[in-house]
């Protein structure tokens, strides 16, 4: 029994005498990308599946259409009769311009009345008018049609930037709507770390400082910059790596990794001040 005593007041002397270290636990964080439509429909067609690996302006998914282009075909079939108002009103307006040259070439030598020349003015002007109301039309159907076609192009979801895609949120078949995710992209540049750094090493942590990360898949440690500091400081870490980060002030410090490497979302990680 007093053997046993003198061990563990032994092993509890060595835990006391542990140099303090400076690596800070942590976890991989991600800024996601959510892909989704301003259209709300049914999901027609989806091109990727998680873990794929997509470059810029590659096709994610696609809604069906049917919504749109029902109104986009008769957008268009109005435009084509507005379009050939326009071409009756322009050549009804050029043969009053016609008619008001010659009768005013009339008036001046005395062959036409005033009446005349009032009257085929007025005809003019109001085939004027009625060439810049067909006109007007025109321009508003024109300005739907590109309206719907917009509308058509939103049904279509392409990458904005090369990445992974992490998680896929809804599948062929499935309702969605506007600006609800179908797909989470993960680019490389958007992966970094959020870790807990104790008070006393505060001063020395600042926006810029650079940062070693380490983590159990790692073959060497990983540069890094922080880019954030947090103001408020917390008493316990929301996931806790750690005995000895308990019941301790923390502030969450997050930091990009100049290259993601091993570190994925969720991944524990220990990280360090890079030496100056």
């Amino acid at each position: 029994m007093k053997r046993l005593v003198i061990v563990s007041l032994s092993l509890a002397l060595v835990a006391c005498a542990r140099p303090q270290t400076e690596f800070m636990q942590g976890y991989g964080e991600a800024d996601y990308i959510y892909l989704a439509s301003q259209e709300s429909g049914v999901v027609s067609e989806l091109f990727v599946r998680e873990g794929d690996s997509v470059e810029v302006g590659a096709p994610i998914f696609r809604l069906e259409a049917g919504r749109i282009d029902y109104p986009l075909q008769g957008a268009s079939a109005q435009r084509a009769a507005l379009a050939q108002a326009v071409e009756a009103a322009r050549a009804n307006a050029e043969l009053a311009r016609v008619n008001f040259q010659r009768t005013s070439s009339l008036l001046s030598e005395g062959y036409v009345s005033r009446a005349r020349y009032d009257a085929d003015r007025a005809t003019l002007n109001a085939a004027n008018a009625r060439l810049e109301e067909a006109r007007r039309q025109y321009a508003a159907a024109s300005a739907e049609i590109g309206l719907w076609r917009e509308r058509r192009s939103d049904l279509d979801g392409a990458a904005p930037a090369a990445g992974t895609i992490e998680r896929i949120y809804h599948r062929p078949g499935e309702v969605v709507g506007a600006g609800q995710p179908i797909a989470a992209l993960l680019p490389p540049q958007n992966m970094k770390v959020r870790f807990f750094a104790p008070e006393p090493l505060l001063s020395r942590i600042s926006v810029g400082a650079r940062v070693l990360v380490r983590c159990d898949r790692c073959t060497e440690d990983l540069p890094a910059t922080i880019s954030f500091v947090a103001r408020e400081p917390q008493f316990t870490p929301p996931v806790i790596y750690s005995l000895e980060h308990r019941q301790k002030l923390v502030y969450l410090i997050e930091a990009r990794l100049d290259a993601p490497g091993a570190i994925r979302p969720g991944v524990p990680v220990d990280v360090r001040l890079a030496p100056e």
